[in-house]
């Protein structure tokens, strides 16, 4: 059994970028199981030809599951769209009280193999993004008194960190930055009350943007050696659900997290429970 829903999120307004699949939308979904309300902020509002899900279908999840949802096409590219979704989500209920940035772009590939466009796309959407949405939900959150801001990105770690191997160097400028901004304004909005954090895996998890990225043959051999987005889920909430000001500048991994909440069996997250799930640095090495 994983983390139960307590209801600590119930009537709370959560902000999720990207939200439309993966561990977003399960994000999403866990929320809505306390009653919260719940906006998905992402750009796919028709179906994609390769991956699936769209604003709709989460928000038809996430109603299903006991929570509201507002859904909301934005680019988190274009300032005015970001403002505009946020002053919308504010609007329909009342106020803010946790962001999540989810978005994410990601190119495994070493400095030559990168092309600008990728590069440009990584760094808009995850470190730029990021600051961006920041930025604009911070005023709505200053009045919530159980504000949160979650980030999926990585512990800052420069001595002896894998991620500096030479493998994707552009994606890890890009994640990098994301954790930098969470560093920096759990600082800065400390004295508001705005908890900030970050959430990253210990080992894969598999998702539609996983099965674009191992096609084929290899989809298959890679999904089992993953975990489901339901381990990263079961972590947001538990985060989220914090009301502790002092739990902030911290840098979370899932599982650990869940260790430490009472969780013991990690099988249960297991896509298939008689693989060893494959860490996250070997997946990046491995340039899945």
């Amino acid at each position: 059994m994983g983390l139960l829903n307590t209801g600590a999120l119930a009537g709370k307004t959560i902000f999720i970028t990207g939200g439309s699949r993966g561990i977003g939308k399960a994000i999403a979904v866990k929320v809505a199981k306390d009653g919260a309300n719940v906006v998905i902020a992402a750009k796919t509002a028709e179906k994609h030809p390769k991956l699936e899900g769209t604003i709709y279908s989460a928000a038809e999840e996430v109603e299903a599951a006991g929570g509201k949802c507002l859904p909301i096409q934005c680019d988190l590219r274009d300032e005015a769209q970001v403002r505009a979704a946020i002053d919308a989500a504010v609007k329909r209920f009342g106020g803010l009280d946790a962001l999540v940035n989810n978005a994410s772009a990601i190119s495994l590939t070493g400095t030559e193999a990168t092309t600008m466009k990728k590069y440009d796309l990584m760094n808009q959407i995850n470190a730029r993004g990021t600051f961006m949405a920041s930025k604009y939900a911070a005023p709505h959150l200053r009045k919530s008194a159980t504000a949160h801001i979650l980030t999926l990105s990585p512990p800052l770690q420069l001595a002896g960190s894998k991620w500096f191997d030479g493998t994707a160097v552009a994606y890890t400028l890009a994640k990098y930055g994301m954790s930098m901004c969470a560093l920096g304004m759990a600082h800065e909005f400390k004295a508001d009350g705005i908890r900030v954090n970050t959430l990253w895996p210990r080992t894969t998890i598999w998702t539609a943007a996983m099965a674009m990225v191992a096609p084929g043959a290899d989809s298959d051999g890679l999904r089992r050696r993953c975990r489901k987005a339901d381990i990263q889920a079961d972590a947001a909430y538990g985060i989220l659900s914090k009301t502790d000001r002092e739990f902030t500048a911290n840098f979370l991994i899932d599982e650990e997290f869940l260790r430490a909440e009472g969780i013991t069996d990690f099988v249960q997250y297991a896509e298939d429970p008689a693989v060893e799930p494959m860490l996250i640095y070997e997946a990046i090495q491995s340039k899945y």
